[in-house]
C-alpha cells in the first residue's frame, strides 16, 4: 500500500468533507498554485544531508502557501549558520521559516522540547490556512512526530552527566556504553555508541528514575494526517556533493565562525559543538589535528552520518515517496500531492 492511499483511508469524515479548495472548486493545484492543500495537515520532507531538501522546500512553500518547521537539530542554534548549511537570510524571507535559530548553543533542546514546540506550530500554520512543511534530516526528530513518541519523563542531574563524561573520556566510549548495555539492553541496541551525549542521556534517565530507558519512550498514532516526501541520490553523487559543500563551508569561513563562538565563551564540549563540522575544526584549532586532517574528518564523518539517516528513512518505505534529487520536478511534486 503505498503513502497516499494509506493517508486517504486514515482520513477522518471531517477532514474529508473539507477537503476542497478555499474558492470551493475542486481546481488542481497545478491550475491554482497558490491554493492550499486542505485534505492533509502536514507535508514531511526528508532525505540525507545536501540532497536538497531545503531548496524543494522552499520551492513548493511558495507554491501551496506553505511554512517550513526546520528538522534539523543544528539549525536551532544561534551564531552556528555557515557549518550547518542554513538557509539563507534571502530564503528564509521568500517563505516562512521556524524553528531556527531559537536558541544560544549553551541552552541545548531535548526531543521533549522540539517535538513540543513543532506540534504547537503546526496547529497554528494550520490554523492559519496553510500548510506545514517539517524538513530536515534529523531522523529522531521525525520518527517523534510521526510515531507520536512520549517523551522519557524531565530528568536532570548537571553532576551525574559531568561524572559521565568523565567516564568516557577517562575510560573510553566502549566502556561508557558498556554501562548502558548492563543497564538497558533495549536501549543500548538502539544508540550508536559513538553519540556519547545520547549515551550519557539513557544513563541518566535511568540512574534518576530507576527505570529502563526504553521503557519510558511509548508510541501512538500520530494526531494528524500527513504524506512523506523524500529525496535521494546515488550514494557517489551524494558524496560528491558533500564533499563540495564541505570545501564551500571552508571558503566560507567556517573556522572563523568556530572562533567567534569560542570568543563567546562557549566551551569546546557544548553538545551543540559536538556536531560534524565543529567538532573537527575545534580539534585542529586544539592542535589535535592540523586543518587538511580536520576537512578530511569532516567529510568521512558526514559520509557515515548518511548512513545513519538512511536508516531513519529508508528507500523501502512505503509511507515515503522518494524522488531522484537531480530529476525532480515542483510541478511533479506538486501534482503527486494534489492527487
Amino acid at each position: 500500500m503505498n503513502n497516499e492511499t494509506m493517508n486517504n483511508e486514515t482520513m477522518n469524515n471531517e477532514t474529508m468533507n473539507n477537503a476542497t479548495m478555499n474558492n470551493g472548486d475542486a481546481e488542481s493545484l497545478i491550475s491554482n498554485p497558490r491554493s492550499p492543500i486542505t485534505n492533509y495537515q502536514l507535508l514531511f520532507i526528508v532525505g540525507p544531508t545536501a540532497v536538497g531538501k531545503s531548496s524543494l522546500a522552499i520551492e513548493l512553500a511558495e507554491r501551496i502557501n506553505g511554512e517550513i518547521i526546520s528538522a534539523d537539530s543544528r539549525y536551532l542554534y544561534r551564531g552556528m549558520d555557515i557549518g550547518t548549511a542554513k538557509p539563507s537570510l534571502a530564503d528564509r524571507a521568500r517563505v516562512p521559516h521556524h524553528l531556527i535559530d531559537v536558541a544560544d548553543p549553551d541552552h541545548p533542546w531535548s526531543l521533549a522540547e522540539y517535538v513540543q514546540a513543532c506540534k504547537q506550530l503546526i496547529n497554528e500554520i494550520n490554523e492559519r490556512k496553510n500548510l506545514p512543511l517539517v524538513v530536515g534530516g534529523t531522523g529522531q526528530y521525525v520518527r517523534a512526530l510521526l510515531e507520536g513518541w512520549s517523551m522519557p519523563e524531565r530528568a536532570e542531574d548537571s553532576s551525574l552527566r559531568a561524572e559521565l563524561q568523565v567516564v568516557a573520556d577517562r575510560d573510553g566510549v566502549d566502556a561508557l556504553y558498556e554501562k548502558l548495555l548492563n543497564a538497558d539492553p533495549v536501549s543500548a541496541s538502539k544508540i550508536d555508541k559513538r553519540n556519547v551525549r545520547r549515551v550519557i542521556r539513557a544513563l541518566e534517565v535511568i540512574a534518576i528514575t530507576g527505570r529502563p530507558f526504553s521503557d519510558q519512550r511509548k508510541k501512538s498514532q500520530p494526531d494528524f494526517d500527513y504524506k512523506i516526501v523524500g529525496l535521494t541520490l546515488p550514494r557517489e553523487k551524494l558524496y560528491a556533493r558533500i564533499d563540495a559543500r564541505v570545501d564551500s563551508m571552508m571558503t566560507n569561513g567556517l573556522v572563523d565562525e568556530m572562533r567567534a563562538l569560542l570568543a563567546k565563551g562557549y566551551d569546546w564540549h557544548l553538545p551543540a559543538l559536538s556536531a560534524i563540522g565543529y567538532k573537527q575544526i575545534g580539534m585542529s584549532l586544539r592542535g589535535e589535528c592540523d586543518l587538511d586532517e580536520a576537512v578530511r574528518l569532516i567529510k568521512h564523518d558526514t559520509r557515515r552520518f548518511v548512513r545513519q539517516q538512511y536508516n531513519w528513512f529508508r528507500l523501502n518505505d512505503p509511507k515515503i515517496k522518494w524522488w531522484d534529487a537531480e530529476g525532480v520536478k515542483v510541478e511533479e511534486v506538486v501534482g503527486w500531492l494534489d492527487g
